[in-house]
């Protein structure tokens, strides 16, 4: 199994736990592919519980962790997701470039 496959499984399970895992490999160092392979998957978490953990991640994650959140969220097309990064903004926990891209 590939990592792109791993990444993907994980996704697609989107339990608390596969977000853990998926979070986990967002470091300081990552190669540019797996930067590539864990923001597509991270776009494949669809259940309520997996989206629920991005959201704890946009609020209390690294840096890194936080951008790749905001741009979850900026993806996305849902009720309410806009709100989300928009008080993480004011919060101060991501800077406006990153609050406004896609």
């Amino acid at each position: 199994m590939s990592k792109l496959e791993y990444y993907i499984g994980l996704a697609k399970n989107g339990t608390p736990k596969d977000v853990d895992l998926l979070m986990a490999g967002l470091k300081r160092g990552m190669s540019f592919a797996d930067s590539r392979f864990l923001d597509y998957a991270l776009g494949l978490v669809t259940s309520t519980e997996g989206v629920e953990r991005i959201k704890q991640y946009l609020f209390k994650g690294t840096q890194i962790q936080r951008n790749y959140s905001t741009l979850f969220f900026n993806r996305r097309s849902e009720p309410g997701d806009w709100e989300i990064v928009k008080k993480a903004y004011q919060a101060g926990l991501i800077d406006e470039t990153q609050a406004f891209s896609k």
